[in-house]
């Protein structure tokens, strides 16, 4: 098995994993719970503990790659730095509701790098800004996970990008900041299903063991709406506008870098 396969595998486990873990509470009888707090309190740690170890795993197969791991790696390291201190920034002078900053830098690195190094800038942001902003509990894994998806999700875009002949134009910002505004949409409602099932609220809003998937799926519709929706709608906006502001510039400075990091000097072969 190559290095390149085993590599794809962890990323692939990880998000296994993750999907299992958000799952898992509709296929196994639970006793619901007042508080959302309490929610995943049992495996979080162990949530937690494997997603971290899958991640190390992923950045030392990137280092012992090909010359532009170690590289890529160090980047890596510094765009997270950057993301940590802005949702520091963030903690400390809060935005109107579901309004983060961090999700650009995710979003973008991933569309540029790849989506293996979206996911890591996703998982690693929020682990390294939770130990920073005091954010650690049982909801770090699953934000996680949701922020690694993001990242991982972005070179999606790819294929309709060249298509559309945007790369480089202001299409292709545009592109990215409905990108920015789905996913603003789509990590709340992803978040949402890490306490949901523990919940206990009107029947409409609730889930309860023993309902159909078609049910389960309308009342947590009506929950979504009732209760994220505006709150992840500001989020939205504020992913695509940011991205409409800042976009461009940072997607032209990693395009730089990524050039550099995979740039390989081949010396002249003597005609002699």
């Amino acid at each position: 098995m190559t290095q390149r396969t085993l590599s794809g595998a962890i990323y692939l486990l990880s998000s296994a994993i993750g999907v299992m873990a958000f799952l898992a509470p509709f296929f196994t009888p639970l006793v619901q719970q007042d508080s959302g707090q309490q929610a995943g309190a049992a495996t979080a740690p162990l949530l937690l503990s494997a997603l971290v170890g899958l991640c190390f795993l992923a950045l030392l197969f990137e280092v012992q790659g090909e010359m532009l791991g170690a590289k890529a790696v160090a980047l890596l390291g510094i765009l997270v730095a950057i993301n940590a201190a802005l949702r520091f920034a963030e903690v400390a002078v809060p935005g109107p509701g579901g309004f983060t900053p961090i999700f650009v830098l995710i979003l973008l690195s991933g569309y540029v790098f790849g989506g293996k190094f979206g996911f890591l800038m996703g998982t690693m942001t929020l682990l390294v800004s939770a130990l920073i902003t005091g954010g650690v509990g049982p909801w770090l894994p699953y934000q996680m996970f949701a922020a690694g998806w993001a990242g991982l999700s972005a070179p999606l875009l790819w294929p309709l990008a060249r298509l559309l002949r945007l790369e480089g134009r202001m299409g292709e910002v545009v592109l990215l900041a409905g990108f920015g505004a789905l996913w603003g949409f789509a990590y709340g409602a992803i978040m949402n299903l890490w306490f949901w099932p523990f919940t206990i609220g009107p029947a409409v809003q609730s889930w309860t063991p023993g309902i159909s998937a078609a049910e389960t799926l309308q009342r947590y519709l009506a929950f979504y709406l009732l209760t994220s929706f505006v709150w992840d709608a500001l989020g939205a906006v504020g992913n695509s506008l940011l991205i409409l502001l800042f976009g461009a510039p940072i997607v032209r400075t990693l395009r730089r870098f990524h050039a550099r990091l995979t740039f390989v000097y081949q010396p002249e072969r003597s005609l002699a």
